[in-house]
């Protein structure tokens, strides 16, 4: 294949692209869901194709096929340049690329355990025993779900300059789901772990123990109270930071929504024309880095073949840089920082976060805590709801803690924390020590939307902001 894709580099030339490139991959998945005890589904797919990108004439055109024979890839280019060509008429501008290296580089995910070396009736056994831990932990527990599932890709990236790149990777993941109820109340509750890698990315921590205690807070939260609401200080945990990263400081880091070229799911950016400003306090800093090993977004080049590198995107408080392509690179007067992905060859990359993070800094979570008089320590992420300009945010959390004196009192449910970007940022006073990385595997964006695989994370962090609850706590 790599003789083939390098012959359709050297004919899309001849048509008369500026530069082209081609991604041949071969996908595959697998996996099953188990509901009550019974297994529901057992699934696999696979996917074989390859997707061309043509600049011709100052505009991309881009085509994708299943057929990877000669004559197929060659009209596969014919039809992605003559897209270019027939939309050059509309463009007013042509689009430049910001110059990269010629490589020639193979990386391979090392694994441990394959998940086909799991035979699929252990990996069903280990999601009944985890639904046995938790439907022994009490009856009010009426309905659970795990899943066990996995993919791996490799992709051949060829470019008309000459970049040859292979990529082989595997990503596993394991679900847990519990749902509590009593006395007209219904909690649920889930958690996912899992990464780059075998097997052994699922087994992060005990599945038996994160489903027991899993079990055991979502019958806790069935005869909790609501959370006051007032602003007050608020802690949150790592996976809460997660998804507020992934929200407020990821998507707006994509430099095609700071130019406004792309807004479908996720809007645009709040921060466009404020590089070089202030929109943090200074204990907040932030990046983006695809090289983390063992992280869902780990890879070592992107979609177009650039070299990953970290994304700083917040120093001490200061914005100082975006996600780019090599496009947007050409824009903003700035080196190409390997941000483009898509989800398959089906489809043409656009700019992503990898693995975006709020960095460590020096405070311990007791030290957090002793600090506050009265406030909210918010434990894990569920459902957010973001402005177009991810300037408003709330994020509901799974569970919270009322602090009162310095110390832990009451658990609470329903708690929901808003806040403004730009406000909560500055509002930062606290940075804990332990850093976490949690997996995303369906970050949407795009129209036809792509579902992409990442990782956020992040210590604990305090701030200020809104607690939104249904009664006083």
């Amino acid at each position: 294949m790599e003789e083939l894709a390098q012959m359709v580099m050297e004919y899309a030339l001849k048509l008369g692209a500026e530069y082209a490139d081609i991604r041949i991959e071969q996908s595959k998945d697998e996996g099953f869901l188990l509901e009550n005890g019974n297994v529901e589904l057992i699934g696999s797919g696979s996917v074989v194709g390859a997707g061309v990108r043509v600049l011709a004439k100052g505009t991309w055109g881009f085509y994708a096929t299943t057929l990877l024979d000669k004559k197929s890839l060659f009209d596969t280019v014919e039809r992605a340049y003559k897209m270019a060509v027939a939309s050059s008429q509309r463009v007013k501008e042509p689009t430049k690329l910001a110059p990269i290296k010629v490589i020639q580089d193979k990386d391979v995910v090392r694994v441990k355990k394959k998940l086909e070396d799991f035979p699929m009736e252990e990996r069903i056994q280990l999601a009944k025993d985890c639904d046995s831990v938790m439907r022994k932990v009490s009856d009010k527990i009426h309905r659970t779900s795990v899943s066990i599932s996995g993919d791996t890709t490799r992709k051949l990236f060829c470019s008309s300059e000459g970049t040859l790149i292979q990529h082989e990777l595997m990503k596993c993941y394991l679900s847990v789901r519990a749902v509590a109820h009593e006395a007209g109340v219904t909690e649920d509750q889930d958690k996912l772990e899992g990464g780059t890698g075998g097997f052994e990315a699922t087994q992060k921590v005990d599945p038996l123990k994160l489903s027991e205690d899993l079990a055991i807070k979502v019958c806790e939260l069935v005869k909790a109270p609501t959370s006051p609401s007032e602003e007050m200080p608020v802690i949150m945990n790592q996976d809460y930071v997660a998804l507020l990263t992934h929200e407020i400081i990821g998507h707006p880091s994509e430099a095609d929504r700071v130019l406004g070229r792309e807004a479908a799911w996720a809007g645009v950016a709040w921060w466009k024309g404020m590089l070089g400003q202030k929109i943090g306090s200074d204990l907040l800093n932030a990046s983006d880095d695809s090289r983390i090993e063992g992280a869902l977004g780990y890879y070592k080049y992107d979609d177009e073949g650039v070299p990953a590198k970290e994304k700083v995107l917040i120093k001490n408080g200061v914005l100082v840089g975006h996600m780019h392509s090599r496009e947007t690179a050409a824009v903003f007067g700035t080196e190409p920082n390997g941000g483009m992905r898509a989800t398959g060859c089906q489809f043409a990359p656009l700019i992503r976060m990898s693995n975006t993070f709020i960095k460590p800094g020096d405070w311990t979570f007791e030290e957090m805590i002793e600090d506050v008089d009265r406030g909210i320590y918010a434990v894990g992420e569920k459902v957010p709801s973001i402005d177009n300009r991810r300037y408003n945010w709330q994020i509901s959390c799974k569970w919270a803690y009322l602090i009162e004196k310095g110390e832990l009192t009451k658990l609470l449910r329903d708690v929901t924390i808003a806040g403004t970007a730009p406000t909560f940022f500055k509002s930062i006073d606290a940075v804990g020590k332990d850093f976490i990385m949690r997996p995303l595997p369906n970050c949407g964006k795009g129209d036809p939307m792509q579902a992409i695989h990442v990782g956020n994370g992040g210590p604990y962090i305090r701030g200020r902001a809104h607690v939104i609850g249904t009664r006083g706590a």
